[in-house]
């Protein structure tokens, strides 16, 4: 039996791998409903190939995006027509924000990188009063629901894929070339620490091993 589960799991991992989607991207359009119809200005923490920046930039006066993979931000600088109001810097997401304060702060697949409560506490003193930080961020499996949750989303996540792609062998997008290493908090953990941080936060967990945090400074 763990043999032929073995080569079951290897069977839906190259299928993945040939009908490859965004997970991240699948949740703009709900971050972008988050977020008013027009705001000042945004800051996208580890904007990876930029993607929601731009979106971003449709709302926005200004957007900068910051991460720490030069390669993948000079694909974004390179993917942005030079008119829209996108900057990208490559620096580090705790010490190298610009010292300025933003209407919306976004952070997708990326805070698991950071010591969570420390960059939690960053996002806060850079934002405007009124303004909102809005997570998507990967947990850690720890308990039956999640695990639950993960084998629902297995085969949903192919044919999400199969959909996404029409079928066809495709390459991995752009976004999905960008450094990845796996979440190590649970996600009672992380409700622990981003209400010690930002209290009153909404937290929920999401399909295909995502959950999300919106908060609004009062």
């Amino acid at each position: 039996m763990p043999t032929l589960l073995h080569r079951l799991l290897r069977v839906l991992e190259q299928f993945n791998a040939a009908h490859p989607w965004d997970h991240n991207a699948h949740y703009h359009p709900w971050i972008l409903r988050q977020l008013p119809r027009r705001f000042g200005s945004a800051l996208d923490v580890g904007s990876g190939s930029g993607d929601l920046a731009r979106l971003l930039a449709e709302r926005a006066d200004t957007v900068h995006g910051i991460d720490s993979d030069p390669q993948i931000t000079a694909r974004a600088q390179e993917s942005t027509p030079p008119a829209a109001p996108v900057t990208f810097t490559t620096a580090d997401a705790l010490t190298g924000i610009p010292a300025a304060s933003y209407d919306v702060i976004t952070c997708v697949a990326a805070v698991h990188h950071l010591p969570f409560a420390e960059a939690l506490a960053v996002f806060r003193q850079h934002l405007a009063p009124g303004g909102s930080v809005v997570i998507l961020g990967l947990t850690r499996p720890t308990t039956p629901g999640d695990y639950l949750l993960g084998t629902l989303a297995s085969p949903l996540n192919a044919a999400m894929g199969w959909l996404k792609t029409r079928g066809r062998i495709t390459p991995r997008p752009v976004s999905m070339t960008a450094r990845t290493q796996p979440a190590d908090m649970s996600f009672s953990e992380i409700v622990r620490e981003a209400r010690a941080v930002l209290p009153g936060a909404r937290l929920r967990r999401r399909l295909f091993w995502r959950y999300t945090l919106v908060w609004q400074h009062r």
